[in-house]
């Protein structure tokens, strides 16, 4: 069980966005801070609240319309109320990852000097960039197995995920997060065993379902420090890991810059 601990308080107010349905046919849904789902989707991909259409719910449609789209769906939610039969119960969904097709995913190594110790692994000068495989991602809550032949020393490590939302190239650090969409909460699961015979840590991190995410993705106006987060795991009642993104070696903000010098972020990485 993977817990993600915002600092910043949350209204109950606040919108995310999520993926929800049965295996390989979820969809895109907004979520709201009571426990319930906003919207009716429909098969078009647009939403329909209290009757009024927002063409924003499709599969990075939301993210791509940025400020402008949030507005949208808020001013039309503010017209449901709170115990409109429509809204149905969250926990009676099965949730999917927080996103499902991500233009590309890509992931730091040995961003926190106390974790890169622990794997007797040594802080570069330079981040460690590698991508992960769409195939990786599932849902919070999914079991998740692999075959024993491959691998039999499978580990565990909650992570900061990171949504981009307007497009970003070659942008500063002093700018970065602004364009940020969203935060989530990532499982970051990896084939140790692997990860020490290979050069690249791609397949040791890609295995299908390896990346559990969500289960939502938070605005980022609702974290204005991703850097004040507490972030930790939980394993059969036992903390195991517990940690602050503060303790990041390179902050989120560095990493975008870093990133979006030799490529385009697109809406939705």
């Amino acid at each position: 069980w993977l817990k993600f601990f915002p600092d910043s308080r949350f209204a109950r107010k606040f919108i995310s966005q999520g993926s929800v349905g049965d295996l390989g046919v979820e969809k895109p849904e907004l979520l709201h801070g009571t426990g319930t789902a906003l919207t009716q989707l429909r098969p078009s991909g647009a939403a329909v609240i209290n009757g009024q259409r927002v063409d924003v719910v499709t599969e990075g449609g939301l993210i791509e319309r940025g400020a402008a789209g949030l507005a949208e769906v808020r001013a039309a939610h503010a017209l449901v109320a709170s115990d409109d039969p429509r809204r149905v119960p969250v926990r009676d969904f099965r949730h999917a990852s927080a996103v499902l097709r991500p233009p590309l995913i890509l992931a730091i190594g040995l961003n926190y000097a106390a974790h890169s110790s622990e794997l007797g692994l040594k802080t570069d000068n330079n981040p460690t960039v590698f991508s992960l495989w769409p195939n990786s991602l599932t849902g919070h809550d999914d079991t998740i197995s692999w075959p024993r032949a491959i691998s039999e020393s499978v580990d565990y490590e909650a992570e900061l995920g990171v949504l981009i939302g307007p497009a970003a190239r070659d942008v500063s650090a002093a700018d970065a997060l602004d364009y940020v969409w969203g935060y989530t909460v990532v499982n970051d699961i990896t084939a140790r065993d692997i990860q020490f015979s290979e050069a690249q840590w791609s397949r040791c991190k890609s295995f299908d379902g390896f990346t559990p995410t969500g289960p939502v993705i938070v605005t980022a106006d609702e974290i204005p420090n991703p850097q004040a987060l507490r972030i930790g795991t939980v394993l059969d009642g036992h903390t195991v890991q517990d940690a602050t993104t503060g303790q990041m070696v390179r902050s989120v903000a560095t990493l975008i810059a870093h990133l979006s010098q030799a490529t385009t972020l697109l809406p939705g990485t």
